[in-house]
């Protein structure tokens, strides 16, 4: 279940399904969004495949995302059977 947002944008693409910011990739990022809340465990998130759940290194170390595609990513901490600071992120 996600328990807290890292930024606004975020928060607003849950809260009201919409966001100026990601309206490209809005309908996909709401879904996988969806998919982290429903979440109990953290190898729910492995399928379906194009998922690609990673655990990230160097700055973000500590974090784990989930690809919307190729250049956008939900990323977040996962803290017993929980997402923290979840944001979607433009990895290029």
């Amino acid at each position: 279940m996600i328990k807290s947002f890292k930024c606004r944008h975020t928060a607003e693409l849950f809260d009201k399904e919409a966001s100026r910011k990601f309206a490209l990739v809005a309908r996909t990022a709401l879904r996988k969004l969806y998919m982290l809340h429903a979440a109990g465990a953290l190898n729910d998130l492995r399928v379906p495949p194009a998922n690609r759940l990673e655990a990230l290194k160097g700055k973000r170390k500590g974090q784990w995302s989930i690809r919307i595609n190729d250049q956008y990513r939900v990323c977040f901490v996962w803290k017993d059977g929980d997402a923290f600071e979840v944001e979607v992120v433009d990895y290029h």
